[in-house]
């Protein structure tokens, strides 16, 4: 099967998505897999004969049941690669050197590992970064970005008198700018879907996906790549038939208008 293994809950979004009409190719962006992997799911689901909705009803354990362990690709086999590009990079700077003779190398090392034209890809999308910029036009109801101000804001307790601090949480929706903001105590888990709920419920919908930060409420397990989110934003996202996609990590360009409804708060606060 092309592509790594995926969750049990990413398997009921995959489905939940087609219901919804959209593409392999819309679906795999969503869920950040490429569109083999997602034609080879659908391919197994096709084989057992049932409609959306028979396998949206199906088990978990009967999901998981239709790929075995022993079909999936080693999902560290991208890691194990890229751990060797600043190796590659300086041997291709001596005479005679080429990337051929890395792979051959490469191989030697891990038979079962990447052949040529995905050993090329990776290393030219690793060392040539694309540098580029354009106008973004953002679909209605698409995404919802969301996030915590940085800065704190502070307020006054009218029984105690105390100085209390609160995180600021704001949500748009990039093509109307509709923007919610809400005060909370905290960024943990807790308040942060009490916020995400509380959003859906004042825009009076939801979108197919939210895009947040890297917060720890969010993602278990960072990742350049694929960061790991969290059971209890995926049961969210699962309830709710969205899917929760972060930005890259020290890509704030990746939700500029939240970024930029943040600082209009703070601004209109101080």
């Amino acid at each position: 099967m092309a592509g790594q293994r995926i969750d049990i809950m990413d398997l009921q979004q995959l489905i939940q998505l087609k219901k919804k009409g959209m593409s392999n190719r819309q679906i795999g962006r969503a869920l950040g897999l490429s569109r083999n992997t997602v034609n080879s799911y659908f391919k197994t689901f096709s084989a057992q004969q049932l409609s959306l909705q028979e396998l949206e009803e199906q088990s978990s354990s009967a999901l998981s049941s239709l790929f075995p362990a022993a079909d999936y690709k080693d999902k560290s086999r991208y890691e194990q690669l890229s751990s060797y590009f600043p190796y590659y990079q300086k041997e291709l700077t001596k005479p005679g050197c080429t990337l051929q003779q890395l792979w051959h190398q490469y191989l030697q090392q891990h038979p079962d590992g990447y052949r040529y034209t995905q050993f090329t890809h990776y290393y030219s999308r690793w060392s040539k970064p694309l540098k580029a910029s354009g106008i973004l036009l953002h679909k209605a109801a698409e995404k919802l970005f969301v996030d915590f101000a940085g800065k704190k804001l502070s307020y006054v307790d009218k029984e105690t008198g105390e100085v209390l601090e609160a995180e600021l949480f704001v949500a748009v929706l990039p093509c109307s700018h509709y923007t919610f903001v809400r005060a909370v105590k905290s960024q943990q888990r807790d308040d942060f879907i009490l916020c995400l709920n509380e959003a859906l419920s004042w825009f009076g919908g939801v979108p197919q996906a939210i895009v947040c930060d890297n917060l720890r409420s969010a993602v278990s397990k960072g990742h350049r790549y694929a960061p790991l989110i969290n059971k209890t934003l995926k049961d969210f996202a699962l309830h709710y038939g969205c899917v929760v996609d972060p930005a890259r990590p020290y890509h704030p360009q990746d939700k500029a208008l939240v970024e930029g409804a943040v600082k209009l708060v703070l601004f209109q606060n101080n």
